[in-house]
């Protein structure tokens, strides 16, 4: 009975994936075979293949990795899923897993981002709500395992801070976000890209929310910053 609901779930899994992939091609958030999609489904990743076009995916090729790192089923996995597995063993609570090459945040790093703790200034009350800080992650090739070490100490000097982090930005390539659901994830990729394309759209000219302001968040919101 557990093999038979483990294979549900992860069946679901596989659905989840093909949904959110399909949701973030349509509107824009990903093109081409850029990008990575994984879930976790008890001690297994599912993640999208190698060079998979997110936009146009299949339940049976997504990947399925167990915890000892072996994959079980579908195609070869993305490059990144040394990456995705160390963001799970970082955050405990963390369900999904998205990267893409979204326009305004790679814009955002070509022209310089406001700080490499912060690639955003606060400037709405929702970043703040939503995203909080995003580190830069200096760039190196895609799938380089140099990146999965800085990313994992970004997490753990944030939260030696008391800042739990959603996102990291590599530089020159895209967020890395992820949240207990996939749901929860995209609505930090959405919101996280938004404000860039603000940021950028207003020549990086609004002030950022007073102290005051973002206190009042996170006595009222328990807002991540």
């Amino acid at each position: 009975m557990a093999k038979v609901l483990d294979e549900t779930l992860i069946d679901a899994a596989r659905e989840q994936i093909v949904r959110v992939g399909t949701s973030l091609y349509q509107r824009g958030y990903v093109h081409a075979s850029a990008g990575n999609l994984s879930a976790r489904v008890g001690d297994d990743v599912l993640i999208t293949p190698t060079d998979a076009a997110l936009g146009f995916l299949e339940p049976q090729r997504i990947a399925v990795v167990g915890s000892e790192g072996r994959q079980r089923s579908g195609e070869r996995a993305s490059k990144t899923l040394a990456l995705h597995r160390r963001i799970y063993a970082a955050m405990p609570d963390a369900g999904f897993v998205i990267h893409t090459h979204s326009t305004h945040l790679v814009a955002l790093t070509l022209s310089g981002v406001h700080s490499p703790e912060d690639i955003l200034p606060p400037i709405t009350p929702y970043y703040v709500m939503k995203v909080g800080h995003v580190p830069l992650i200096p760039y190196y090739r895609p799938g380089d395992p140099a990146v999965v070490d800085l990313v994992e100490e970004a997490i753990v000097r944030s939260a030696r801070g008391g800042i739990r982090l959603g996102a990291v930005m590599l530089e020159r390539l895209g967020p890395v976000v992820w949240g207990p659901s996939a749901a929860a994830a995209m609505a930090v990729l959405e919101e996280l890209e938004e404000t860039a394309k603000l940021w950028l759209l207003t020549n990086r000219q609004p002030d950022p929310l007073t102290p005051e302001a973002i206190q009042e968040l996170k006595d009222t919101f328990r807002a991540p910053w």
